[in-house]
């Protein structure tokens, strides 16, 4: 089964909490404060693997945690950094956010490395926090936590030629008489029901050739496959827009060519990639007429149409010295810009809410604050109050409409309001 498109949740590796010890050693009376840092957290990492075609992987696994760092010790024992959590994905995998749709990550590639996800920074043991006049300090920070993201993954297919035309109008066939790949070929509708790659070695040079399953009238709208795979045409270099030029099922082909046209109008900006008509079927009647009449459709244009026959093989020659004269003048494929992450310093580090007349404090920092905070040791309790005053807090509850006396509350602990 081809799978071009999944969803999947990660979170990097906690960093470890510091530790609040102290030396002990016979004959040292006051030994002082020794507790080590805590480790820092596994990162997630991508890496586009060439050997990779689908996301199939994904189906089965859609959760992905690397490791915690590892809690400080005595002794300034630092804690274990976590192992990094690699993820293999394939080349051309577009990575977005699942909140925003942001892009985060083009694995375009081969070899790609991109860190995901960081992991958290490990937590300050008590060694950290001594000072001339607080010599043993009791309390150390805990680790950064991390939460749970949702991400997209899409695969567009990397490939400098991409065959596209209505079903059943001989792209495969095409694909498998130039290239070494074998997709499926058998008369009637919708027989590739997946994009098949091979590599077209002509005059000297290598390309990718991909064949794009059959779209129909209405594919951007979601008629027929086409809306599932169109993303794939979006980072070819060069169309190759196959036509039934016998009208073999009925159709007209100029009228083919202008429907398949108006599709890549209504999904993007395809319709002005550079596009070379292969009229294929030329060994069938009818075809010579159809062909005249398709030139003078398109005649004023810079369109290149060749009349060929894949089954018999009439007119290759023409076609891939075409292609091969025509790739090298042409841009690299498209790239998606990755939008950088928000700033952790930008965003808010807490809010101040009024509930039921309480003065409700909540944010990462808070959190990360009060698991730091050894509420039985009085400099404990003086680095929270200083810590609060430092970082605004006592200024946005007295803006809220805190006065003294009232209750606030961060976490599960709650106080009065002390101006």
């Amino acid at each position: 089964m081809f799978v071009d498109q999944v969803r999947i949740s990660a979170k990097a590796g906690n960093g470890g909490n510091g530790a609040v010890s102290f030396h002990r050693e016979k004959f040292v009376q006051n030994g002082g404060p020794d507790g080590g840092d805590g480790g820092n957290g596994g990162d997630i990492v991508l890496l586009a693997d060439p050997n990779m075609h689908t996301l199939m992987d994904f189906r089965y696994k859609r959760k992905y945690t690397a490791e915690n760092g590892g809690n400080g010790a005595a002794a300034l024992c630092r804690g274990k950094s976590g192992s990094e959590l690699l993820i293999k994905v394939p080349v051309g995998t577009v990575v977005r956010q699942g909140s925003s749709g942001r892009v985060v990550a083009d694995m375009h590639e081969a070899g790609k490395r991109h860190v995901l996800l960081k992991g958290g920074r490990g937590g300050w043991g008590n060694a950290h926090f001594a000072t001339p006049t607080r010599q043993a300090p009791n309390f150390a920070k805990p680790g950064q936590k991390c939460e749970v993201m949702e991400f997209e993954l899409e695969l567009k297919s990397i490939a400098d030629v991409g065959l596209v035309g209505y079903p059943n109008v001989g792209k495969s066939t095409l694909l498998s008489v130039v290239t070494a790949a074998k997709p499926k070929i058998a008369n009637y509708h919708f027989t590739t029901l997946a994009p098949n790659l091979g590599i077209c070695r002509q005059y000297g040079m290598d390309f990718v050739m991909a064949d794009i399953p059959g779209i129909v009238e209405g594919a951007s709208e979601g008629v027929g496959l086409g809306i599932q795979f169109l993303r794939h045409v979006e980072r070819t270099r060069l169309l190759l827009h196959v036509l039934d030029i016998a009208g073999s099922e009925g159709r007209d082909p100029v009228e083919d060519f202008e429907r398949i046209c108006d599709e890549l109008v209504a999904y993007g900006d395809l319709a002005e990639r550079p596009q070379i008509v292969a009229a294929n079927k030329m060994d069938l009647p009818g075809a010579q007429e159809n062909l005249e009449r398709l030139k003078k459709h398109l005649h004023g244009t810079d369109i290149e149409v060749y009349p060929i026959s894949a089954a018999t093989r009439q007119g290759l020659d023409a076609l891939m010295g075409a292609v091969v004269r025509m790739l090298p003048t042409l841009p690299e494929a498209a790239v998606f810009e990755e939008e950088m992450p928000l700033d952790e310093g930008a965003q808010a580090p807490f809010t101040v809410s009024v509930e039921g007349g309480v003065y409700v404090v909540t944010g990462p920092a808070m959190d990360q604050l009060m698991d730091s905070v050894n509420f039985a040791d009085q400099e404990s309790l003086n680095y929270f109050h200083r810590t609060l005053r430092n970082r605004g807090v006592i200024d946005a509850l007295r803006e809220a409409g805190a006065k003294e006396g009232d209750t606030v509350a961060i976490g599960d602990m709650e106080f009065d309001f002390v101006e």
